[in-house]
Protein backbone atom coordinates (compact mmCIF):
# COMPACT_ATOMS: atom_id res chain seq x y z
CA UNK A 1 0.00 0.00 0.00
CA UNK A 2 1.33 3.21 -0.87
CA UNK A 3 2.50 5.13 2.75
CA UNK A 4 0.30 7.02 4.76
CA UNK A 5 0.10 10.84 3.86
CA UNK A 6 -1.71 14.13 4.77
CA UNK A 7 -4.22 12.61 1.32
CA UNK A 8 -4.75 9.39 2.99
CA UNK A 9 -8.53 8.81 3.91
CA UNK A 10 -10.09 6.48 6.98
CA UNK A 11 -12.44 3.85 7.65
CA UNK A 12 -12.69 2.29 10.94
CA UNK A 13 -14.67 -0.69 12.62
CA UNK A 14 -16.05 0.63 16.33
CA UNK A 15 -17.02 -2.27 18.89
CA UNK A 16 -16.46 -3.47 21.96
CA UNK A 17 -14.55 -5.60 22.24
CA UNK A 18 -12.81 -5.20 19.56
CA UNK A 19 -9.64 -6.76 19.36
CA UNK A 20 -10.22 -10.17 18.42
CA UNK A 21 -12.13 -8.24 14.83
CA UNK A 22 -10.63 -9.43 11.51
CA UNK A 23 -12.13 -6.64 9.21
CA UNK A 24 -8.84 -4.12 9.27
CA UNK A 25 -6.87 -7.58 7.68
CA UNK A 26 -9.36 -8.11 5.15
CA UNK A 27 -10.84 -3.91 4.41
CA UNK A 28 -6.75 -3.19 3.62
CA UNK A 29 -6.43 -6.31 1.40
CA UNK A 30 -9.15 -5.06 -0.73
CA UNK A 31 -7.98 -1.00 -0.45
CA UNK A 32 -4.79 -2.70 -1.75
CA UNK A 33 -6.07 -4.75 -4.12
CA UNK A 34 -7.97 -1.35 -5.76
CA UNK A 35 -5.17 0.99 -5.08
CA UNK A 36 -7.07 3.41 -2.86
CA UNK A 37 -4.93 5.22 -0.51
CA UNK A 38 -7.28 4.41 2.21
CA UNK A 39 -6.64 2.68 5.53
CA UNK A 40 -8.81 0.48 7.67
CA UNK A 41 -8.71 0.76 11.74
CA UNK A 42 -10.25 -0.32 14.57
CA UNK A 43 -11.37 1.39 17.55
CA UNK A 44 -12.42 0.15 20.68
CA UNK A 45 -15.59 2.15 21.73
CA UNK A 46 -17.98 1.73 24.88
CA UNK A 47 -22.09 1.75 24.05
CA UNK A 48 -21.98 5.58 26.13
CA UNK A 49 -19.29 6.81 24.04
CA UNK A 50 -20.71 5.45 20.25
CA UNK A 51 -22.35 9.06 19.41
CA UNK A 52 -18.94 10.67 20.86
CA UNK A 53 -16.97 8.25 18.39
CA UNK A 54 -19.07 8.80 15.29
CA UNK A 55 -19.48 12.51 15.54
CA UNK A 56 -15.00 12.14 16.07
CA UNK A 57 -15.65 10.02 12.58
CA UNK A 58 -17.74 12.50 11.27
CA UNK A 59 -15.60 15.59 11.99
CA UNK A 60 -12.66 13.93 10.70
CA UNK A 61 -14.44 12.89 7.61
CA UNK A 62 -13.82 9.30 7.93
CA UNK A 63 -15.00 7.40 4.54
CA UNK A 64 -17.18 5.15 6.62
CA UNK A 65 -17.59 2.76 9.43
CA UNK A 66 -18.33 -0.48 10.46
CA UNK A 67 -20.07 -1.51 13.47
CA UNK A 68 -20.26 -4.95 15.71
CA UNK A 69 -21.10 -5.61 18.55
CA UNK A 70 -22.84 -4.18 21.21
CA UNK A 71 -23.46 -0.90 18.67
CA UNK A 72 -25.70 -1.97 15.74
CA UNK A 73 -29.03 -1.05 17.72
CA UNK A 74 -28.04 1.86 19.63
CA UNK A 75 -26.57 3.19 15.78
CA UNK A 76 -30.39 3.28 14.77
CA UNK A 77 -31.47 6.50 16.68
CA UNK A 78 -27.95 8.38 15.76
CA UNK A 79 -27.78 8.54 11.77
CA UNK A 80 -29.33 11.04 10.06
CA UNK A 81 -30.65 9.04 7.36
CA UNK A 82 -31.57 5.23 6.97
CA UNK A 83 -31.12 2.83 4.18
CA UNK A 84 -33.45 0.81 3.39
CA UNK A 85 -31.79 -2.46 4.81
CA UNK A 86 -31.43 -0.34 7.95
CA UNK A 87 -34.94 0.30 8.31
CA UNK A 88 -36.09 -3.13 7.42
CA UNK A 89 -34.06 -4.80 9.54
CA UNK A 90 -34.08 -2.60 12.62
CA UNK A 91 -30.01 -2.37 12.88
CA UNK A 92 -27.01 -0.75 11.39
CA UNK A 93 -23.85 -2.06 11.07
CA UNK A 94 -22.15 0.20 8.08
CA UNK A 95 -22.00 4.06 8.16
CA UNK A 96 -21.50 5.61 5.09
CA UNK A 97 -20.25 9.34 5.54
CA UNK A 98 -21.98 11.71 3.04
CA UNK A 99 -21.17 15.44 2.35
CA UNK A 100 -23.45 18.40 0.79
CA UNK A 101 -22.25 19.63 -2.34
CA UNK A 102 -22.55 23.21 -3.74
CA UNK A 103 -25.44 22.23 -5.86
CA UNK A 104 -27.10 20.69 -2.45
CA UNK A 105 -26.92 16.71 -3.31
CA UNK A 106 -25.38 14.65 -0.57
CA UNK A 107 -22.81 12.42 -1.95
CA UNK A 108 -20.03 9.97 -0.12
CA UNK A 109 -17.01 11.32 1.05
CA UNK A 110 -15.02 9.46 -1.03
CA UNK A 111 -16.41 11.92 -4.26
CA UNK A 112 -15.10 14.97 -2.41
CA UNK A 113 -11.30 14.56 -3.52
CA UNK A 114 -9.96 17.89 -2.22
CA UNK A 115 -11.90 20.28 0.17
CA UNK A 116 -14.11 18.53 2.68
CA UNK A 117 -17.58 19.31 2.76
CA UNK A 118 -19.07 21.63 5.69
CA UNK A 119 -21.93 20.08 5.99
CA UNK A 120 -21.67 16.07 6.79
CA UNK A 121 -24.10 13.75 7.80
CA UNK A 122 -24.36 9.86 8.77
CA UNK A 123 -25.99 7.18 6.29
CA UNK A 124 -27.11 3.97 7.87
CA UNK A 125 -27.04 0.83 6.14
CA UNK A 126 -27.07 -3.15 6.83
CA UNK A 127 -24.77 -5.33 5.04
CA UNK A 128 -25.50 -8.21 7.85
CA UNK A 129 -28.82 -9.68 6.57
CA UNK A 130 -28.47 -10.49 3.14
CA UNK A 131 -24.70 -11.76 3.85
CA UNK A 132 -26.60 -14.88 6.32
CA UNK A 133 -27.90 -16.05 3.21
CA UNK A 134 -25.49 -15.42 0.76
CA UNK A 135 -23.10 -17.54 3.18
CA UNK A 136 -25.75 -20.00 3.56
CA UNK A 137 -26.13 -20.43 0.20
CA UNK A 138 -22.39 -20.48 -1.63
CA UNK A 139 -20.70 -21.99 1.72
CA UNK A 140 -23.40 -24.73 2.79
CA UNK A 141 -25.07 -24.94 -0.24
CA UNK A 142 -28.40 -24.37 1.56
CA UNK A 143 -31.19 -22.59 0.04
CA UNK A 144 -33.50 -21.93 3.15
CA UNK A 145 -36.99 -21.41 1.18
CA UNK A 146 -39.12 -24.24 2.81
CA UNK A 147 -36.68 -25.33 5.25
CA UNK A 148 -37.21 -25.81 9.22
CA UNK A 149 -34.70 -23.96 10.70
CA UNK A 150 -33.33 -23.70 14.60
CA UNK A 151 -31.60 -20.61 15.94
CA UNK A 152 -29.53 -20.87 18.78
CA UNK A 153 -29.70 -16.86 20.59
CA UNK A 154 -32.18 -13.78 19.58
CA UNK A 155 -30.23 -11.09 20.55
CA UNK A 156 -28.98 -8.84 17.36
CA UNK A 157 -27.95 -11.03 15.14
CA UNK A 158 -30.23 -14.16 15.87
CA UNK A 159 -33.14 -10.98 15.40
CA UNK A 160 -31.55 -9.78 11.97
CA UNK A 161 -30.99 -13.90 11.07
CA UNK A 162 -34.61 -14.99 12.17
CA UNK A 163 -36.50 -12.10 10.52
CA UNK A 164 -34.11 -12.04 6.97
CA UNK A 165 -34.52 -16.03 6.94
CA UNK A 166 -38.36 -15.97 6.93
CA UNK A 167 -38.53 -13.09 4.44
CA UNK A 168 -36.62 -16.25 2.36
CA UNK A 169 -39.54 -18.17 2.67
CA UNK A 170 -38.54 -20.66 5.50
CA UNK A 171 -41.47 -23.03 6.54
CA UNK A 172 -40.62 -22.84 10.73
CA UNK A 173 -38.56 -21.13 12.90
CA UNK A 174 -37.45 -22.49 16.34
CA UNK A 175 -36.20 -19.67 18.57
CA UNK A 176 -34.01 -20.65 21.30
CA UNK A 177 -32.44 -18.04 23.96
CA UNK A 178 -31.17 -18.29 27.28
CA UNK A 179 -33.65 -15.25 27.90
CA UNK A 180 -37.24 -16.49 26.96
CA UNK A 181 -38.84 -13.26 26.87
CA UNK A 182 -36.50 -11.73 24.23
CA UNK A 183 -37.10 -15.03 21.89
CA UNK A 184 -40.76 -13.96 22.35
CA UNK A 185 -40.14 -10.33 21.34
CA UNK A 186 -38.36 -11.63 17.86
CA UNK A 187 -40.71 -14.61 17.51
CA UNK A 188 -44.11 -11.89 17.83
CA UNK A 189 -41.71 -9.56 15.45
CA UNK A 190 -41.37 -12.32 12.67
CA UNK A 191 -45.18 -13.37 12.75
CA UNK A 192 -46.34 -9.88 12.91
CA UNK A 193 -44.39 -9.42 9.54
CA UNK A 194 -44.54 -12.84 7.68
CA UNK A 195 -47.69 -14.41 9.39
CA UNK A 196 -46.56 -17.77 6.92
CA UNK A 197 -43.92 -18.73 8.68
CA UNK A 198 -44.43 -21.24 11.70
CA UNK A 199 -42.55 -20.22 14.72
CA UNK A 200 -42.22 -21.41 17.77
CA UNK A 201 -40.12 -21.25 20.93
CA UNK A 202 -37.58 -23.99 21.97
CA UNK A 203 -36.51 -27.17 21.09
CA UNK A 204 -38.18 -29.11 18.44
CA UNK A 205 -40.22 -32.26 20.48
CA UNK A 206 -39.31 -36.02 19.95
CA UNK A 207 -43.04 -36.62 19.38
CA UNK A 208 -42.96 -34.03 16.09
CA UNK A 209 -40.66 -35.94 14.81
CA UNK A 210 -39.68 -33.60 12.23
CA UNK A 211 -35.47 -33.05 10.87
CA UNK A 212 -34.42 -29.90 11.01
CA UNK A 213 -32.49 -28.77 7.85
CA UNK A 214 -30.49 -26.35 9.98
CA UNK A 215 -29.19 -25.35 13.05
CA UNK A 216 -27.74 -21.60 13.29
CA UNK A 217 -25.57 -20.33 16.61
CA UNK A 218 -25.93 -16.58 16.86
CA UNK A 219 -24.62 -16.65 19.93
CA UNK A 220 -21.05 -15.65 21.00
CA UNK A 221 -20.85 -19.31 23.09
CA UNK A 222 -18.15 -21.01 21.28
CA UNK A 223 -15.74 -17.83 21.19
CA UNK A 224 -14.07 -18.08 23.84
CA UNK A 225 -12.32 -21.26 25.29
CA UNK A 226 -14.37 -23.35 27.97
CA UNK A 227 -17.29 -21.37 27.01
CA UNK A 228 -20.59 -24.06 27.24
CA UNK A 229 -22.65 -25.03 24.02
CA UNK A 230 -25.11 -22.90 22.56
CA UNK A 231 -27.63 -25.36 22.66
CA UNK A 232 -28.89 -27.72 25.74
CA UNK A 233 -27.95 -31.43 24.30
CA UNK A 234 -30.39 -33.21 26.62
CA UNK A 235 -33.03 -31.70 24.88
CA UNK A 236 -31.85 -31.62 21.53
CA UNK A 237 -29.70 -33.99 19.13
CA UNK A 238 -27.30 -32.70 16.43
CA UNK A 239 -28.28 -35.83 14.66
CA UNK A 240 -31.50 -34.52 13.98
CA UNK A 241 -30.14 -31.99 11.74
CA UNK A 242 -29.07 -32.36 8.16
CA UNK A 243 -26.58 -28.97 8.57
CA UNK A 244 -25.21 -26.56 11.07
CA UNK A 245 -24.01 -23.22 10.66
CA UNK A 246 -21.92 -21.08 13.32
CA UNK A 247 -21.86 -17.51 12.90
CA UNK A 248 -18.60 -17.11 15.28
CA UNK A 249 -15.20 -17.72 12.57
CA UNK A 250 -12.21 -18.12 15.41
CA UNK A 251 -11.46 -20.85 16.63
CA UNK A 252 -12.37 -21.88 12.76
CA UNK A 253 -14.46 -25.10 13.96
CA UNK A 254 -16.09 -24.70 17.73
CA UNK A 255 -16.94 -27.19 20.09
CA UNK A 256 -20.42 -27.10 18.36
CA UNK A 257 -19.48 -27.18 14.74
CA UNK A 258 -17.49 -30.62 16.08
CA UNK A 259 -20.09 -32.32 17.21
CA UNK A 260 -22.31 -31.14 14.68
CA UNK A 261 -19.62 -32.32 12.13
CA UNK A 262 -19.04 -35.66 14.23
CA UNK A 263 -23.49 -36.04 14.18
CA UNK A 264 -23.22 -36.01 10.26
CA UNK A 265 -24.38 -32.18 9.50
CA UNK A 266 -22.66 -30.35 7.07
CA UNK A 267 -20.89 -27.69 8.64
CA UNK A 268 -19.59 -24.03 8.15
CA UNK A 269 -18.43 -20.89 10.23
CA UNK A 270 -19.06 -17.22 10.08
CA UNK A 271 -15.84 -16.65 7.89
CA UNK A 272 -18.08 -16.31 4.63
CA UNK A 273 -21.16 -14.08 6.67
CA UNK A 274 -17.99 -12.31 7.39
CA UNK A 275 -16.27 -11.62 4.39
CA UNK A 276 -19.86 -11.14 2.28
CA UNK A 277 -21.18 -8.21 4.52
CA UNK A 278 -17.51 -6.81 4.84
CA UNK A 279 -17.19 -6.70 0.88
CA UNK A 280 -20.63 -4.78 0.29
CA UNK A 281 -19.48 -2.83 3.01
CA UNK A 282 -16.55 -1.09 0.82
CA UNK A 283 -18.94 -0.98 -2.12
CA UNK A 284 -21.05 1.27 -0.42
CA UNK A 285 -18.11 3.62 0.56
CA UNK A 286 -15.87 3.62 -2.89
CA UNK A 287 -19.08 3.00 -5.60
CA UNK A 288 -16.86 0.21 -7.08
CA UNK A 289 -17.08 -3.88 -6.77
CA UNK A 290 -14.97 -5.26 -3.92
CA UNK A 291 -12.15 -7.80 -4.58
CA UNK A 292 -13.56 -10.43 -2.86
CA UNK A 293 -10.72 -13.33 -3.72
CA UNK A 294 -7.98 -10.67 -2.29
CA UNK A 295 -10.61 -9.74 0.77
CA UNK A 296 -11.52 -13.40 1.28
CA UNK A 297 -7.25 -14.52 1.05
CA UNK A 298 -6.05 -12.15 3.38
CA UNK A 299 -8.91 -13.39 6.35
CA UNK A 300 -7.96 -16.70 5.90
CA UNK A 301 -4.41 -16.13 6.76
CA UNK A 302 -4.85 -13.82 9.60
CA UNK A 303 -7.42 -15.80 11.27
CA UNK A 304 -6.27 -19.19 10.41
CA UNK A 305 -2.13 -18.75 9.27
CA UNK A 306 -0.82 -19.17 5.86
Amino acid sequence: MPPINASTRYCAVFGHPVRHSASPAMHNAGLRTLGLNWRYLAFDVRPEALAEALDGARSMHFIGVNLTVPHKLLALDMMDVLDDTAQLWGAVNTVRFEGLDAGGTWLPLADFDDVPPEQVRLHGFNTDADAIIRSLREDLGLTVSGQSILILGAGGAGRVAALRLAAEGVARLYLVNRTKARAEEVAQEVRARHPEVAVALGYPTDSAGERIDLVLNATSLGLKTGDPLPFDAGRFSLKAAAAAYDMIYQPAETPFLMLARNAGCRTSNGLGMLLYQGARALEIWSGVAAPEIAMRDALASHIYGD
